[in-house]
This record gives structure tokens, sequence and C-alpha cells, in this order.
């Protein structure tokens, strides 16, 4: 009656008791009860399986199991030791790619990190990754996208639509301007230039 208790589904279960109770990655739900840390082990491998998490993740995924706080602490800093968290290599990566796959500027990254629970130093030494002049090229590229499809609109509204965007993106208000302005104005030479070849 045990896997009743345990969630896992009562037909499931009852075809698997003996391998659940002595299987070798130990999260059955025997297991489970009798070593709180060999199924703290079990939750984390499994969530860092193909996709790495910050430590603030793995502790808030262990609370929810009810996983005794002394314990998840002591599973987590091992994990630590042994390099299978680490959050400035995590918080590193996720920098390079927000920015170049979604185009994010510095601001967005920093709070996207922080939801995550990484530290306020290794996010300030994650996000030193990107700079000015990075940051500026990426929010002209993301103008340049999106500017021919505004095509139909006021100047004022393209303004408003385009600089929005990058304000979404983490891109403060005079920046952001700035890019749609030049962006606006180097169009309307084109255009000028097409009309003069084409009369």
């Amino acid at each position: 009656m045990n896997a009743g208790r345990g969630g896992f589904g009562s037909s499931r279960a009852g075809r698997k008791s003996s391998q659940d109770a002595d299987g070798p990655d130990g999260a059955g739900p025997v297991a489970d009860e009798r070593d709180p840390a060999e199924r703290a082990r079990a939750i984390c491998l499994r969530l860092l399986t193909g996709t790495p998490r910050t430590r603030k993740q793995l502790a808030d995924a262990l609370a929810k199991r009810d996983i005794p706080d002394e314990v998840a602490e002591e599973v987590l800093s091992r994990f630590e030791e042994v390099g299978l968290i680490n959050d400035a290599q995590f918080a590193g990566a996720w920098v390079e790619s927000r920015h170049h796959g979604r185009g994010l500027a510095r601001r967005a990254l920093a709070s996207e990190l922080r939801t995550k629970g990484v530290d306020t130093a290794v996010i300030d030494e994650a996000v030193a990754q990107l700079d000015s002049d990075q940051e500026l090229e990426m929010a002209r590229e993301l103008v340049a996208r999106k500017l021919r499809s505004t095509r139909g609109l006021d100047r004022d509204k393209r303004l408003r639509r385009l600089a929005g965007m990058l304000a979404r993106k983490g891109y403060n208000q005079g920046q952001a301007l700035r890019v749609v302005r030049e962006a606006l104005e180097a169009e309307g030479e084109e255009l000028e230039e097409l009309e003069h070849l084409q009369d």
C-alpha cells in the first residue's frame, strides 16, 4: 500500500514495487521514505539532465517535494563541489544564448537571472560579457529586422512601436529612440535615392 502514499500511481507502483525498493536510481517510493538524501540526489539529477539549473531552482524543487532543508543543503553543496551546479557557468551561458538568440540587453538579462536566484555579483560578472557597443549593434539589428513591417504606419507610430520593442528587450529609452530615429532617417534617405533613380 506504500505505492498509494508515494503518489506514483497504484497500478504502476504495484507492478514494480520490488524494483522501486531496490532500484539503481534510488527514486522508488520505499527509497524515498527511507532516505531523503537519496531522493534529493535523484530529483536533482533528473532535473539537470539536458538542462542546466541554478542552485536556487534546484533548492525550490526540493522544497516542493518536502525534502528537509538540511538534507537539501548538503546535497546541493555536494553537487556544487563536483561541478554539477555552477551558477557562474549557468549565468554566462544564459547571457550568451539570450543575447544572440533573443537580442536581450543587459538589463533584461540581469532581471531574468535574478528570477532564477543567481547572486548579484555573479549576474554582474555575466552581463559584463556584453559591452555598450555590442548592445548598440544588436539594437540596430533588431530594428532593421522589424523596420519593413512598419512601413504602412506614420512616423510617430513606427517610432513608438520600434522603440517599445527595444524597451521590452531591456534597452533604455534614450538608446532605443536614438537607434530607431537613425534607422528611419537612413530608410528615408534610401527611399529618396530610389525615387531619384526612378525619375
